[in-house]
């Protein structure tokens, strides 16, 4: 299969790549620099140039792919605080490419996150697939692109929980939180610090990928999570042990000042299930869990 892959050499892109490559799959990935083409080219994959503003040539990549994966997100723009423009321009990327698809029956596979679950109101036990809730951030690219079931594509969501970790990561939420924690002169966690929070090895979320753009029924959400939930005073006492300061709760009130644009999701309760992913797509973890990679020392430069 052809397969169009925006976000191809980021941190979940730098997986899905060579593991599509390994399962006989051509990769097309698209590329907004000289060094990501580099990178694309290097692990045998060709290179599309252009970036998630360039909605025509994302239709003509797509209109030319036998499926199209979509990892590519504006990172520095949520991080910077505009999460409303990342998750537009996101949107209307997501619109690009599926006006390319509409009626083909190609496989389309996009991103979303465990985390916008919350939306939908879920106390008290882990978060399914079956789980959606009617719009908000994110959720409304969720339920259009299952949508297209209706209209000739096989579509489905792969959601991703709040930490995907491993070498390959360079920028995520362990980085960050590392780093706060690394600046404050402590690890924090919200009130007691029993909330949990979901996790996956970044090389077995890959492989959730490549098993949906083959497989997944059309209208799919599936749940890339290993780790279906650690309390967070676990995640940051790791930290502390590693960053060698000291552990510290801290009340809601002051979670948006510690943690910036984190703030508000430190403190949320998102247990979530993976279990019908790993039934319809016969998928397992095999990689270490969070806790086990953060003791193994390369997210503090060691190991």
């Amino acid at each position: 299969m052809r397969v169009f892959v925006t976000g191809a050499s980021g941190h979940i892109g730098s997986a899905v790549v060579p593991e599509l490559l390994q399962a006989g799959h051509q990769v097309v990935g698209l590329a907004r620099s000289d060094g990501s083409a580099d990178a694309l080219a290097a692990a045998g994959a060709e290179v599309w140039r252009g970036d998630l503003d360039d909605l025509q040539g994302l239709r003509e990549a797509a209109g030319a792919a036998d499926g199209v994966i979509h990892l590519a997100f504006k990172h520095d723009l949520m991080r910077a605080g505009d999460f409303p423009g990342a998750v537009g321009a996101d949107f209307a990327a997501i619109e690009a490419l599926a006006s390319a698809l509409e009626g083909t029956g190609k496989p389309f596979v996009i991103s979303s996150g465990t985390l916008m679950l919350t939306l939908a109101g879920i106390t008290g036990r882990p978060g399914t697939e079956a789980d959606s809730a009617p719009g908000g951030p994110r959720v409304d690219a969720e339920n259009f692109v299952t949508g297209l079931a209706a209209h000739g594509v096989r579509s489905s969501v792969v959601r991703l929980p709040p930490i995907v970790h491993s070498s390959l990561d360079h920028h995520g939420f362990a980085h960050i939180l590392i780093g706060i924690a690394r600046q404050a002169g402590e690890s924090a966690y919200v009130g007691d610090g029993a909330n949990r929070w979901p996790s996956v090895h970044t090389l077995d979320a890959a492989r959730v990928y490549r098993l949906a753009l083959e497989d997944a029924a059309a209208g799919s959400r599936l749940h890339a999570v290993a780790d279906e939930g650690i309390p967070f005073r676990d995640i940051a006492a790791a930290i502390g042990r590693r960053a060698g300061v000291p552990l510290a709760s801290i009340s809601p009130a002051d979670a948006g000042e510690r943690f910036a644009f984190l703030g508000a999701f430190v403190g949320v309760d998102n247990p979530t299930s993976s279990e019908v992913t790993r039934k319809v797509l016969g998928w397992e973890p095999a990689y270490p869990g969070l806790i086990e990679d953060l003791e193994h020392g390369h997210y503090f430069g060691q190991g």
